[in-house]
């Protein structure tokens, strides 16, 4: 089952993604992943959260906040571990357009983001392949 992932559009000046944050944090919504890619005037924050709804309300009054489903597949923390998963994608002619890792609680281990062009196809393989997939409940 895909998760929701905000996308947020902040502008690339001192103290923006502090404010986020802090924002965030004020209303008690935890940051379970995070990642950033900037040009010069602007960054697209990616986020996921424990509360989608609330934090895109938060951040929507001073930023572009979108909601994009993706999929957080687990891995075991050895060499090749992604490897075999891209290579079940490439079989199956998916297409990755962004991913980013981060480590949950210690009984969820470690996880792959995964921005693809088909969450059904790609869910399918990884359930296929026993690879486990994060739902929203557990985030």
């Amino acid at each position: 089952m895909a998760i929701k992932q905000l996308s947020v559009f902040v502008e690339n000046k001192p103290g923006k993604l502090l404010e986020i944050v802090k924002a965030l944090a004020g209303a008690k919504v935890n940051i379970r992943a995070m990642s950033i890619a900037d040009t010069k005037d602007f960054g697209i924050l990616r986020l996921i959260v424990s509360d989608t709804d609330k934090a895109k309300e938060i951040l929507s009054d001073d930023c572009v906040v979108t909601v994009t489903p993706v999929i957080a597949a687990e891995m075991s923390d050895k060499a090749g571990a992604l490897s075999s998963i891209l290579e079940d994608f490439g079989y199956e002619n998916i297409n990755i357009e962004y991913m980013y890792a981060f480590t949950a609680s210690t009984e969820l281990g470690a996880y792959v983001v995964l921005r693809v062009d088909d969450n059904d196809a790609a869910e399918r393989i990884l359930k296929s392949k026993g690879i486990s997939v994060l739902d929203s409940l557990a985030i």
